[in-house]
């Protein structure tokens, strides 16, 4: 009986010694956990191509109607203009000026139609690759280009802050 009550101490003594010495497991601990990575919302591009491409629409429209004003619009105050064979154009008066000296020479019946063929970026700055046909009175194609154009969300709505256009080649 001496020999068990001896043992029951020993053990006894043992639990309490490695329960005073062991540390809580942190992970136990009610903490909140963090994460290390980063939450990134999902952008929608394709309501976002649609978005641009009513856009580019709406600009097609103040492009046949001749109106100046209306395409100058579509621009930011500090918008740059890369137009095909000419300088650089900085500033919407600039290009407002240069879009009026443009409808000026555009022959009678011509219209234009933008395509947005890609958009990419975050949601608040947006790249957009598309193509434009030109038709004459007839509706015959007589030229098509290309154009990047960089949107940027100001005010809860998308406007052009840099584009860059070109025409192709002519047909042989």
């Amino acid at each position: 009986m001496k020999l068990f009550k001896l043992s029951m101490l020993v053990l006894a003594i043992s639990i309490f010694t490695i329960g005073c010495n062991s540390q809580p497991d942190k992970k136990t601990e009610m903490e909140p956990t963090l994460t290390t990575e980063p939450i990134i919302a999902k952008v929608d591009m394709a309501s976002i191509k649609a978005e641009i491409q009513g856009l580019e629409s709406d600009w097609a429209a103040a492009d046949n109607a001749r109106n100046a004003n209306a395409v100058a619009a579509f621009y930011s105050d500090d918008a740059i203009s890369l137009s095909n064979n000419a300088p650089m154009t900085v500033g919407k008066a600039a290009i407002q000026k240069e879009t009026e000296e443009n409808l000026a020479k555009k022959p009678q019946g011509e219209t234009v139609a933008y395509e947005t063929l890609e958009v990419f970026g975050d949601g608040n700055t947006v790249t957009e690759i598309g193509k434009a046909i030109s038709k004459d009175a007839s509706g015959k194609v007589i030229r098509t280009g290309k154009y990047m154009a960089v949107w940027e969300k100001r005010d809860g709505k998308y406007i052009c802050i840099r584009d860059i256009y070109n025409s192709d080649a002519a047909a042989k």
